[in-house]
């Protein structure tokens, strides 16, 4: 189960430059356009209402206007069974107005930082978008019509400002010559930045959209035009879509043009289905979902995921390049002459997605000259479910970004298998791509944890990160890669989860190459310099910082800090990185973040050596009728001693002593600790701007409601101890802490208190209700899974199986329980639901049980819909069903008090236990948040 939070800060984000430690390679046709993530939503009309009123507020839909608290949310006197027929609702005008208003654009800077590009969105898509028919294979979903991913956003303008020597934005340029109303995707610069090349698809009859075509604009007019003169050259973005080679050349996986109709479904199959092993291996494999079923959908699959490479330059002419194949990465070397494919092959596997299917890497010339293998990995569905375990042979094989055309990988030497002891456990090589008189590949390092990538600066100079997720071990080594006599030494030896001591991560530069390496600074001495830029985390709160460290002995000096006091401001992106070499400390230009708890995020040019602060943007507050709404990080201890930490929402013009306590929200997602000290420490600032997500339960601040958001649920488990062998104990002295903070306050009142969570949130909001009754009146459930039995080979980060720890597994799971709620709850799911795990079936069976033991219960499957909701008619009607939940069970509902309560015994046992749910005969014997990536 995925970690989701659905309280999305809605300043703006930046996805500029990867700061090391590094997952994944750093490719020159993404690295120059750092995506600015905006707020979701622009300003919203009305202002709040007053704190007694807001609850009882007039709301849109069906049910017209009203005073009353049950007819504000739309259900006056209507029968839950007569409202379940009543197709889409709307929630209130109030909430509606935040969700609906249109959203600011992405922000992309050019490869020399000289110009910005403003990439207009929609607003949230119609259902019908979602409703267009898809194919599921191997853990894809494919648009059949259009050849891509399923369900792709994109944007609907390109605005092109010059970002001029004072700071300022200059006036916009639109992008035109494309298709009026068309949805553009993949926008990306050249490498001297004169070029933009983006894709573009358009409606067409029947509510299906076109094929994507491949589209070039001249920076400096604005003008763009097709990349293909011939109209059958189509893009295929199943995978990956196309790169610039050089400023004139791109590289594009196009659909082939002599690809006939897709193949039909056989009325009758061929034969049964059959899978065996008889060989008696050990196969654990996660419930991954959207599978290929049969032989049909293998040959689906290769209908639609295979390319013809070509390579087109911008004067018209085109090549044919390789044959055509399941390409899933195009990765040019730095100096342009070489080109590195990786590709999927046959056979294919029905138990795991395409990700673990048969892998090929190869290499050939920039020209279209294939020049070697460097290996083809066999199906991997052996992968053992141990966190940190890995596919065997090479595996993350990239291109140096120092040099013209030097590759690395990584490989395993304990079989992939975390359970294995071993030293090394992870080899690092390098090999010149084309390697002269038999070369064998240089070892750059070996390593006693699992590889976490390479941040690179120059030959004597490159960081190698190092990790293991069961002891929370973290290390960065620095090595010298072409010097021998250089041997390598720790830099960092540290616990991942001690925010506290976290040093930052180094701040890269772009070469004239188009890769991006570390900066060094020169400050006019001998030592070597880095800048490394951290997030400062404190008992207070983050105060980011920017430090000027010494490589060779350790010192820092801090160079930038953020205000601490009323603002969270962040280290954005280094802009003075046009040439190669040292950068000169006095030249030092970065770009900046700053907002405050009212004020949403505008970006600022700090330039050296004055330190000069000049503001680039002035975008406006998102939701002014919340603008003054009240936020504070509350801290307060679990009755174990852990340090808890919450962040309390207080609607605008809340006045305590004349509105009185306030009903309450609490929306949290667990998270598991090695280590109470770590699971004390403080995340996040007190200063972060209070962003609203279009499904953020900040939403009912407008309601009237207090909201707790993301009050810390740690479950710990210290040395060998296993943490969810007392995961349910931990959950509810947490929720204990947290509500009686809140309820010794004052400004909560005890018996309307809600709770609530998305996926892994929504495991823990079933948990609650089942095991804390005393503290929650009712609790929403979003995507969730409650019978872990139905995720049998591990779950969320517990790796053991449920024949390695069966009590652990039957008694967190809320399912077993479900005689134990006795508090109201709604259950909402998306229909097509992909993600491991939290298949809908979970919610179905749950809502069964509940219904069987007479529990107040409400099951919501939304259309269409996956894990995370999307489309607008769904959104509304999420929030309408939350909105009702909570008017009817929290605000206007029956006091917790005058509720049957459980017996004394058995309450006592809840608040002192958690409530676990025993299994005669069972011991307390013993899932991973880093979700496996698609592709390895």
């Amino acid at each position: 189960m995925s970690s989701l939070s659905f309280l999305h800060r809605a300043c703006l984000r930046v996805a500029l430059l990867p700061l090391a430690p590094l997952r994944a390679p750093l490719r020159r046709s993404h690295l120059p356009r750092p995506l600015l993530r905006l707020p979701p939503r622009s300003a919203m009309s009305s202002a709040a209402s007053r704190m007694s009123h807001i609850a009882a507020a007039t709301a849109s839909g069906a049910a017209g206007e009203s005073n009353d608290p049950a007819a504000a949310s739309g259900l006056a006197q209507e029968d839950d069974d007569l409202s379940a027929a009543l197709g889409y609702r709307l929630p209130p005008k109030e909430i509606q107005d935040i969700v609906d208003a249109p959203p600011l654009p992405v922000l992309s800077f050019s490869p020399s930082k000289d110009k910005i590009l403003f990439l207009k969105r929609r607003a949230l898509p119609p259902l019908s978008d979602l409703a267009k028919p898809e194919d599921k294979l191997a853990g894809v979903r494919i648009d059949g019509h259009s050849n891509t991913r399923s369900r792709m956003s994109s944007y609907t303008g390109i605005g092109i400002h010059k970002l001029m020597d004072d700071g300022t934005l200059g006036p916009e340029k639109l992008v035109y010559g494309y298709p009026e109303g068309a949805k553009i995707n993949f926008v990306t610069w050249s490498h001297d930045g004169r070029t933009l090349s983006f894709s573009v698809r358009v409606e067409e009859e029947d509510n299906k959209i076109s094929k994507l075509r491949v589209w070039v604009a001249d920076v400096e007019s604005g003008e763009a035009k097709p990349l293909f003169k011939s109209p059958d050259i189509y893009l295929n973005a199943i995978f990956d879509s196309f790169v610039w080679v050089d400023n004139s050349t791109l590289l594009v996986c196009t659909i082939p043009v002599s690809r006939g109709a897709p193949p039909k479904k056989p009325l009758v199959p061929a034969g049964p289905k059959i899978q065996s092993n008889e060989t008696k291996n050990v196969v654990q494999v996660r419930t991954f979902q959207d599978l290929l079923k049969d032989a049909y959908d293998a040959d689906l699959f290769d209908y639609y995921a295979t390319s013809q490479l070509m390579l087109a330059s911008l004067d018209g002419t085109v090549k044919p390049m390789g044959p055509p194949a399941v390409y899933t990465s195009i990765d040019p070397s730095p100096d342009d002459k070489y080109l590195m494919l990786s590709s999927i092959h046959r056979p294919y596997s029905y138990i795991v997605p395409c990700g673990r299917f048969p892998k090929k890497v190869e290499l050939w010339t920039a020209d279209g000259k294939f020049i070697r293998e460097l290996c083809d990995l066999p199906l991997a569905e052996d992968i053992p479910i141990a966190t940190s375990s890995v596919r065997k042979g090479k595996r993350s094989i990239y291109w140096r970004p120092d040099k013209p055309s030097t590759l690395y990988w990584v490989e395993t030497q304990d079989g992939g298998d975390a359970k294995v002891e071993v030293s090394p456990r992870d080899i690092v090589y390098m090999e010149n791509a084309e390697p002269i008189n038999g070369e064998q590949p240089e070892i750059l390092h070996k390593l006693d944890l699992r590889y976490g990538g390479t941040s690179w600066c120059d030959e004597s100079l490159a960081l190698v990160y190092e990790s293991w997720y069961k002891t929370r071990k973290t290390r960065t080594w620095v090595v010298a890669p072409d010097k021998k006599d250089v041997s390598p030494r720790i830099l960092f030896d540290r616990s991942s989860e001690d925010v506290y001591s976290d040093p930052g991560s180094p701040m890269l530069r772009r070469t004239t190459m188009g890769t991006y390496v570390i900066a060094k600074v020169n400050k006019q001495d001998e030592s070597t310099y880095l800048l490394l830029n951290g997030m400062g985390a404190t008992p207070e709160g983050n105060v980011p910082f920017l430090d000027l460290f010494d490589i060779n002995t350790g010192s820092k000096e801090r160079i930038w800090e953020s205000d601490k006091e009323k603002y969270f401001e962040t280290v954005v992106a280094l802009m003075s990185d046009k040439t190669d070499g040292d950068l000169p400390l006095d030249q030092l230009k970065i770009l900046t973040s700053k907002e405050s708890k009212t004020e949403n995020t505008q970006y600022y040019l700090q330039i050296w050596p004055e330190k000069k602060k000049v503001q680039i943007t002035n975008f406006p507050h998102p939701y002014p009728q919340l603008a003054s709404l009240y936020k504070e990080m509350i801290r307060y201890q679990r009755k174990d001693g852990v340090q808890l930490t919450a962040n309390l929402y207080l609607p605008p013009g809340y006045d305590q002593s004349k509105d009185g306590p306030l009903p309450c929200l609490v929306w949290s997602y667990p998270g598991e600790f090695k280590s109470k000290d770590a699971a004390g420490q403080v995340r996040g600032s007190p200063n972060e701007f209070s962003g609203i997500g279009a499904t953020s339960p900040l939403l009912w601040l407008a309601r009237g409601f207090a909201i707790l958001s993301g009050p810390t649920i740690p479950i710990v488990g210290e040395g060998d101890v296993e943490a969810n062998d007392s995961y349910v104990e931990q959950l509810v002295t947490s929720a204990e802490a947290a509500v009686e903070e809140v309820v010794r306050r004052g400004v909560v009142h005890p018996d309307k208190i809600a709770v609530g969570g998305h996926s892994y949130g929504a495991f823990m909001t079933a948990n609650l209700l089942a095991h804390a009754p005393h503290l929650f009146c009712c609790g929403i459930a979003r995507s969730g899974a409650y019978n872990r039995t139905l995720t049998p080979f591990g779950f969320q980060n517990e790796d053991r199986t449920l024949w390695e720890a069966t009590s652990t597994y039957v008694e967190m799971s809320p399912f077993m329980s479900a005689n134990k709620i006795k508090r109201p709850i709604l259950l909402i799911h998306g229909e097509q639901d992909n993600n491991s795990g939290t298949l809908t079936m979970q919610s179905d069976r749950f809502f069964n049980a509940l219904k069987g033991h007479g529990v107040q219960s409400r099951l919501v499957i939304l259309p269409f819909e996956s894990h995370g909701y999307s489309a607008r008619e769904s959104i509304m009607h999420c929030l309408w069903e939350s909105d009702r939940w909570l008017q009817k069970y929290c605000v206007s509902g029956t006091s917790k008090a005058d509720s049957e309560p459980a017996s004394d015994g058995e309450s006592k046992t809840l608040s002192a236990s958690g409530g676990g749910a025993a299994v005669e005969g069972l011991t307390s014997d013993g899932f991973s948040s880093t979700p496996r990536s698609l592709l390895w």
